[in-house]
C-alpha cells in the first residue's frame, strides 16, 4: 500500500530545469514589499507540476472507462494537489491526441500499430508505453448451444464465411457471428490473432460493446460473439474454451490461463505518455503499475501484469471435443 505525500518513479528520468534560484535575503526582502497587496488580495497559488501534483488529460478507450476512473479517483484522493481530467476517446483518436500535445497520457487496450511507431518516428515524438493488464479476447456462445471448445482455426473459418452451420462443428443450427465496430479495441485485437488482418467476409451482427454482444448471444441460439474477460460470467452465455491448433489442449479463459499464457486469445491494455511530457503522467503510471493499482485491475475483472499473481486453485485443462 502507498503511504506518504510523495511518490517515486523508477521508469522516467527527470531532467534538471536549469532554473537559478534568489539568495534567501532577496526573496524575503521581495516578500515584505508585497505584503501590503497580498493582505488585500490573494491570488491562488499556482500548484507545481510534480510526480503528486498539477494537472493532467488523460483520453481513454471506451472499455477501459470504468477502471480508469477508479484509478483516477484513488489517485486523486492520495495526493490532492493532482487534477486528471479524464476523456472518453476510441484508441486511434487517443494516440493522435497524444502525438499532437492535446492529452498527456493515454489508455489503450493495445498496442501501438505499425503505422503509429511509423509517425512517432518520423515526428520525432518519444514515447514511453507501459503494460498495465492483460484481457483475453472470449469466445461466447448461448448457453444452450452444444459448442463447448473451439480452436482458433475453427474460429477463423466462421467469420470467414467458411463455416455457415453448426453441424459441421459437433452443433446444430445457422451459425450467427457477432462483431464489434471495426474501429474499436477488441475488434482490432480479434482481427489481428483470429483473421490474420483479412477482413471478415461473412454476414454478421454488429454490436457496439460487450455488453450487447451478451444480449444479442443471449437471445440468438446459433450466436457466436467475442468479448472482454471482465464481461464474462454473465447469465444465458456460455465462454468457450479455446485450442491455438486443432489437436492441442483447450483452456478456459480465466485469470490463470490469460496470466500463464495457455489460453491463446489474449491481448495487452497500456498506458502510454511523452517522454518529455509532464511529471504528474508518470506519477500516475506508477500509482497504475504499483499494487495498489494493479488491485483496482484485478477487481475490474482483468489480469494485473506489473506484479506478481498467485493464484489458489488451477484451472482445469481439456484436450478434446
Amino acid at each position: 500500500m502507498m503511504r506518504g505525500a510523495s511518490i517515486h518513479l523508477r521508469h522516467f528520468v527527470l531532467r534538471a530545469t536549469g532554473r537559478v534560484l534568489p539568495p534567501v535575503w532577496l526573496a524575503f526582502a521581495l516578500g515584505l514589499l508585497l505584503l501590503p497587496a497580498c493582505s488585500k488580495q490573494r491570488s491562488p497559488q499556482k500548484v507545481e507540476d510534480s510526480l503528486d501534483s498539477g494537472r493532467i488529460t488523460l483520453v481513454v478507450a471506451p472499455e477501459l472507462n470504468g477502471l480508469m476512473a477508479r484509478e483516477v479517483q484513488t489517485f486523486m484522493a492520495l495526493y490532492p494537489k493532482a487534477t486528471i481530467e479524464i476523456r472518453a476517446g476510441r484508441s486511434r483518436q487517443a494516440v493522435g491526441e497524444l502525438f499532437g500535445a492535446r492529452a498527456d497520457i493515454i489508455a489503450v487496450a493495445r498496442d501501438l500499430e505499425a503505422e503509429e511507431r511509423s509517425v512517432a518516428v518520423q515526428g520525432g515524438i518519444e514515447l514511453e508505453g507501459y503494460r498495465f493488464a492483460r484481457d483475453g479476447i472470449c469466445m461466447i456462445v448461448n448457453e444452450k448451444s452444444r459448442i463447448e471448445n473451439l480452436a482458433v482455426e475453427e474460429i477463423r473459418r466462421v467469420y470467414r464465411g467458411e463455416v455457415t452451420s453448426w453441424d459441421v462443428l459437433g452443433g446444430d443450427g445457422r451459425v450467427v457471428p457477432v462483431v464489434q465496430p471495426l474501429d474499436s479495441d477488441p475488434a482490432r485485437a480479434f482481427v489481428q490473432q483470429v483473421l490474420e488482418e483479412r477482413a471478415i467476409t461473412t454476414p454478421s451482427q454488429t454490436v457496439p460493446n460487450d455488453s450487447a454482444a451478451i444480449d444479442f448471444v443471449r437471445r440468438t441460439p446459433g450466436a457466436i460473439a467475442y468479448i472482454s474477460l471482465a464481461a464474462v460470467g454473465s447469465s444465458g452465455v456460455r465462454a468457450l474454451r479455446v485450442s491455438p491448433v486443432i489437436g492441442l489442449p483447450y483452456a478456459k479463459p480465466d485469470a490463470e490461463t490469460v496470466y500463464e499464457g495457455t489460453y491463446p486469445l489474449t491481448r495487452y491494455c497500456n498506458l502510454y505518455v511523452r517522454t518529455s511530457g509532464a511529471p504528474l503522467a508518470g506519477g500516475f503510471v506508477t500509482y497504475v503499475t504499483s499494487r495498489p493499482g494493479q488491485l483496482l485491475v484485478h477487481e475490474a475483472g482483468l489480469v494485473p501484469t506489473a506484479v506478481p499473481v498467485r493464484f489458489v486453485r488451477r484451472s482445469p485443462l481439456i484436450s478434446t471435443h
